[in-house]
């Protein structure tokens, strides 16, 4: 049910806004991203936390599907630090675990991504760290869905074991590369 939810977001978000615009492109062919692709890539997440699978072109932007881990992190109670994404709005859907997330807030910018990072060019598009006060924070858990506009301050507070999930990212300006594919999945592909 919430993976329907997913996608009847995803087909909002991405869907031409009028019949007119339909009708003068052809649409993009679609793109799959199977459990088994992104168990194979959850497999090489290592030390990072984040891997894209793949970005897709959907004729008036694009669409990257990554998964995510994160271990314990233990509340400090200190002001939390995390990230925000210009351009690139995000849709998390919990695959296991869980834990508290803050989003919004007043943030304060602590230094902005280099162009040529990874996590610029490959994941999220432009970015900076920042903290934030007055944030709003809940209980992720899985199967939940969380969608995080671009601009919004996101961070992870206290997750007692682990988080995993995937997050499709919703990228109007074509700033992450259509056709992306994880290095893993195009060896499987020989």
């Amino acid at each position: 049910m919430r993976a329907r939810v997913v996608l009847a977001v995803l087909a909002f978000l991405v869907i031409p806004t009028t019949q007119g615009e339909a009708q003068q492109r052809a649409a993009p062919p679609a793109t799959d991203v199977t459990a088994a692709e992104i168990d194979a890539v959850y497999r090489t997440i290592g030390s990072s936390i984040d891997q894209q699978i793949k970005i897709a072109d959907v004729g008036h932007g694009h669409v990257g599907v990554g998964v995510l881990y994160r271990g314990a992190i233990e509340d400090l109670g200190d002001t939390p630090a995390g990230l925000v994404h210009t351009e690139v709005s995000e849709i998390y859907y919990m695959l296991s675990g869980g834990g508290t997330l803050v989003t919004g807030g007043t943030t304060t910018v602590l230094g902005y991504l280099p162009a040529d990072n990874r996590a610029v060019t490959e994941l999220i598009g432009p970015s900076y760290q920042a903290t934030s006060q007055g944030g709003f924070a809940r209980q992720i858990s899985e199967g939940d869905v969380v969608v995080i506009p671009a601009g919004l301050f996101h961070a992870w507070t206290n997750v007692p074991d682990h988080v995993t999930y995937l997050s499709m990212r919703l990228d109007p300006d074509r700033t992450l590369p259509a056709g992306y594919i994880h290095p893993v999945l195009e060896s499987n592909e020989d």
